[in-house]
């Protein structure tokens, strides 16, 4: 099985961290947070799509063709247009259903094995508490834990669903047009036009996450 890894971006909340280095190539303790990705997909995963942009040579250097047992390909996001159109670009190169990651957010193995159960299927952090005046992407289910709509900009409160940014997809994903972030926004968004497949009635199934460790300023690189 095929996993993609979306590791194009510039990393601007890093601030000086990522003026010469991509921020998957940063580093919690004495390993890169592509080193945590890789190490801990799924054994069934035996081939991994890396999408580079930003200084995308350094991650080819460092990480090659292959990482334990695991063939490595390299797409190249000239123009970063987001999550949607990055994904689009692996489209030559992917077969049947896949995996997809987000390049610096830090997942546990064991979820990742259970989103591998469902033919499709979606990461979720359930937040322990409020958060007061902050909005975070809200999935939305049905009483069977089947998606039914994606609000990326909703209050953050007790018990809500955030998407946690890892998705199992197939080649249906293809077959619709990709759609904005948001409504003033030029980059295309991988959930916004996920939504689309949700809405045509697939069945795209909620996996709650154990662990997830969401990497966007340096403060988040400590251990």
């Amino acid at each position: 099985m095929q996993a993609v890894i979306l590791a194009a971006g510039l990393g601007t909340r890093m601030r000086e961290l990522t003026a010469q280095t991509p921020k998957p190539l940063l580093k919690i303790g004495d390993k890169t947070l592509l080193d945590y990705k890789l190490t801990n997909l799924p054994k069934s995963i035996d081939e991994v799509i890396i999408v580079i942009g930003y200084l995308g040579e350094q991650i080819k250097s460092a990480f090659g063709h292959e990482y334990d047992g695991k063939k490595i390909v390299y797409v190249e996001q000239k123009e970063l247009r987001g999550t949607g159109h990055a994904l689009a670009l692996c489209k030559p190169y992917l077969q049947g259903r896949f995996l997809i990651l987000m390049g610096d957010d830090l997942y546990a193995e064991k979820d990742l094995e259970e989103l591998l159960k469902y033919p499709l299927a979606i990461l979720a952090w359930e937040l322990d508490r409020d958060i007061i005046g902050e909005k975070r992407a809200e999935i939305t289910t049905d009483n069977s834990g089947k998606v039914m709509e994606i609000n990326e900009a909703a209050p953050a409160r007790k018990g809500m669903l955030e998407n946690a940014a890892a998705y199992v997809l197939d080649e249906n994903y293809f077959s619709y047009p990709l759609r904005a972030a948001d409504a003033s926004s030029k980059e295309f968004g991988l959930p916004q036009t996920m939504v689309q497949m949700i809405r045509n009635g697939r069945n795209v199934k909620v996996v709650k996450a154990s662990w997830w460790k969401k990497v966007t300023s340096p403060e988040d690189l400590k251990l």
